[in-house]
C-alpha cells in the first residue's frame, strides 16, 4: 500500500518510526516532514499530507501531532480527506468500517510506538464495509 506520512515537530520521533517500520513491511511511504524538531505549524503540514492524499498520490495517510487534535483538524479541511483522531486499534478499524477514513491522525504525547503500530495495522488492515455507511460517507462531502 501506498501511505504518506507527516506531522509537526513534537511528532517527528513517532513518525520517523513509523516511516521505518512501514518500509520494512514493504509498504511505499511518502514522509512529507518535517525532518527535525524546530518548531513549525502543524496547520502546514496537515494540509500537505491532506493535499497528497486527495491528489491519489497516497491511498492513505497518517498525520501526527503532540495530540493529534490539530493535525486532525487540519487534514479534514479538505473535503477529499476524512480524517479520525485515534488512540486505540478498535476505533481505527472503526474508522475504516463505518466512515472509510483514508487519513487517521495520532498524538506522539499520549501513545507509544507499540501502540501506535497495533493502531497503523487495524487502519490498515480495515475494509470499508460499504452498504448502509456509504449514504452517510457521501453526505460528508
Amino acid at each position: 500500500m501506498h501511505i504518506a506520512l507527516a506531522s509537526d515537530h513534537a511528532g517527528v520521533g513517532l513518525k520517523s518510526a513509523l516511516v521505518d517500520w512501514l518500509k520494512d513491511a514493504g509498504h511505499d511511504v511518502d514522509d512529507l516532514g518535517p525532518d527535525g524538531t524546530d518548531s513549525v505549524d502543524y496547520p502546514d503540514y496537515g494540509k500537505a499530507l491532506a493535499d497528497h492524499v486527495a491528489a491519489g498520490k497516497a491511498e492513505r495517510g497518517i498525520a501526527i501531532c503532540g495530540s493529534g487534535i490539530g493535525i486532525s483538524i487540519a487534514v479534514n479541511r479538505n473535503p477529499a480527506c476524512r480524517c479520525a483522531r485515534v488512540s486505540e486499534p478498535l476505533s481505527a478499524a472503526l474508522s475504516r468500517q463505518h466512515n472509510d477514513a483514508n487519513v487517521i491522525a495520532l498524538g506522539e504525547r499520549l501513545i507509544g510506538i507499540d501502540m501506535a503500530k497495533a493502531i497503523v495495522t487495524a487502519f490498515l488492515d480495515t475494509q470499508f464495509e460499504g452498504g448502509r455507511h456509504q449514504r452517510r460517507v457521501d453526505k460528508l462531502s
